[in-house]
């Protein structure tokens, strides 16, 4: 569970730290200081995900190719949640079938091996 939460907090702050300018005209901000906002904020995101990835993902008995999935499906939902809600974005129905998609190929990572 400390690893979801920590993947949770760690895509909200690398969301808003590669997605937050499009909200504003930052087309006058020099790209350097755009840049070094962006990893100002993207500090925070590596406070939660190397401890969830390297730390307490391993604890939790979770394989890296699960922990990389595990962080893509977060991922994706955090933008999801992002997009259309802050950056009020329409969601089109070739989204939901890509990620129902995705969703399939979460099935199958974490199918039990068969011996």
């Amino acid at each position: 569970m400390r690893t979801i939460a920590c993947l949770l907090v760690s895509n909200c702050f690398m969301t808003y730290a590669w997605y937050g300018h499009l909200k504003k005209d930052t087309s006058d901000m020099p790209l350097l200081k755009l840049v070094l906002i962006s990893w100002g904020i993207a500090f925070f995101e590596y406070l939660f995900m190397v401890p969830a990835n390297n730390r307490f993902g391993k604890l939790e008995g979770f394989s890296p190719f699960q922990l990389k999935t595990i962080q893509e499906i977060i991922s994706l939902t955090v933008f999801f949640l992002f997009a259309i809600f802050f950056l009020k974005e329409q969601f089109r129905w070739n989204y939901l079938v890509a990620f129902l998609l995705i969703i399939g190929a979460v099935y199958f990572m974490f199918l039990p091996q068969s011996k």
